[in-house]
Order: C-alpha cells, then structure tokens, then sequence
C-alpha cells in the first residue's frame, strides 16, 4: 500500500453528513444503544492485539505509549477517487456499479488526527455506543465512520455518494467508509484485516472460513470470536457485512480510546 499518514474526520451525505469533533470517544451517541455485553469473550479478560498493527505497514505513524498504540494520519486514502480534485493526480472518475450514484460536494483534503488505542483490548461490562465521526482506522489510514448519516439517521440515500471503492468525504474533506472498503479488501482479500476500532478489536471483511458472512451470522455488535490469520488463538472481532449495519451494530465490545488533533 502506499504510504498515507493516518487521521481521522467526520461524516457527510450528499446534502449533509453530520459532523463531529474527533475528541475523547464516550458512551453517548448517534443511533446506538448502551446496555450488558454479552458473548463468548469472558468480560475483564484482555488480549494482545499488538499484531494488528504490522499490517499498517508505511501507511502512517505506529507508535506505543506504554499498553497504548498511538497512529497518526493525514486520512488520505491511497487509493485513486472523484472526490479528489480533477486536477489532481489522484483524481478518477466515477467507475463503480452503483447507477444511482451521485457526486456529494465535499473534496478530500488533508487531515492531522491522532489515535490512541488499547494494544490489550479486553471486553467491557457494557456496550458503549459509537459516536458520529472516527470510530476506527483502516490499515491504509482512512477513518472508519458508523451505520448512520446523522443521529438515527440511516445510510439509505447517502449511500449513492460513495465512490468505487466505498468512500467519501464530509463537509471539512475528511475521506471515510462506513461500509467494506473495497480498495483494502481487492488487496488483502476478503477475509483479510482491513483495520481497528477505537477499543482495540480488529475488522476483518466479509469472508470466513469459505464463507461470506452477513449480519445474522454476527452478534449484535456486528463481530464474534474465532481464530484469525493473526490471532489463532481467537480473538473477539469485527466483520463487514453488505448489509446493515455494515461494520459495527450497537456499539464497542470494549473500552473505546480517543481520537484528536
């Protein structure tokens, strides 16, 4: 991949993505809900999910703080799109099958975020909602945004703004996915890693031991525990799905970190 220093935005739609500033994640927000977590993962148990991070390669700033991995990011996809300006090298043409698609009017631009993560993530006693805006990162730097175009909005209509490779920009140019970024997955596979959470538990795509996965094969934060190429052993992970709700459901199986300036 090529190199691009991670950061992080907030959201748009193609009148308007709502935004938000990317400060200290909370248990407040946007679409969903709080309550006991359940699944196989026993609560308080953590995991070192330093492994995750080898796959950001060159794309941007890995460091540790202590138990806490810090990724600094421009959040300029390394990948080609309409939401660059024409004159830019980096511009492309819509060319994807979505026959409604429809160009918002935001422009990716450069962003300065930074992440901070737990390298041991561990289940929480309750889910915490996602928020508007960053609630994870890609390994090619992008901001990974939630189910919702605004506070209990859906994706419905915003949907035909994203470009071939399952993105677009909000209202200050910060580029994101809400859904699988088929860039990252045309390159490391289906079932590959395609990133993390603020709470430190991978995203991997859709597919599973020969299997496309769909949300009812997910709990209901949208993830389970199996073995992993990184993590044999198991680990409580993310999927995407091509259905709703795409990358995560009702909130964090851990305790999320913070992005900022």
């Amino acid at each position: 991949m090529r190199n691009t220093r991670l950061l992080l935005t907030t959201l748009v739609s193609i009148a308007s993505c709502q935004a938000s500033s990317p400060t200290a994640t909370t248990g407040t927000t946007t679409g969903g809900t709080t309550g006991t977590n359940t699944g196989t993962t026993p609560t308080g148990g953590s995991v070192d999910a330093s492994a995750i991070y080898a796959a950001f390669g060159g794309s941007g700033v890995v460091t540790r703080n202590g138990a806490t991995v810090v990724v600094t990011s421009t959040n300029i996809p390394d990948h080609k799109s309409p939401y660059f300006q024409p004159t830019d090298a980096r511009y492309e043409a819509y060319n994807g099958t979505n026959t409604r698609f429809v160009l918002n009017p935001n422009r990716i631009a450069d962003q300065l975020l930074v992440y901070r993560i737990t390298s041991t993530p561990a289940v929480a006693a309750s889910v915490s909602a996602t928020p508007l805006g960053p609630i994870g990162v890609t390994v090619n730097g992008v901001a990974i945004f939630n189910q919702y175009a605004g506070p209990n909005q859906p994706l419905t209509n915003e949907i035909d703004s994203f470009d071939q490779y399952g993105g677009h920009p909000q209202q200050t140019g910060q580029y994101h996915y809400h859904v699988e970024p088929l860039w990252i997955t045309a390159k490391v596979g289906k079932g590959g890693l395609i990133g993390v959470l603020l709470d430190g538990f991978p995203v991997y795509g859709p597919l599973e031991n020969g299997k496309t996965l769909v949300s009812s094969d997910l709990d209901a934060l949208h993830g389970h525990t199996s073995a992993t190429a990184q993590f044999p052993n198991g680990i409580y992970h993310y999927h995407v799905t091509a259905d709703s709700p795409y990358i995560n459901g009702t909130g964090f199986k851990g305790t999320p970190g913070t992005v900022g300036r």
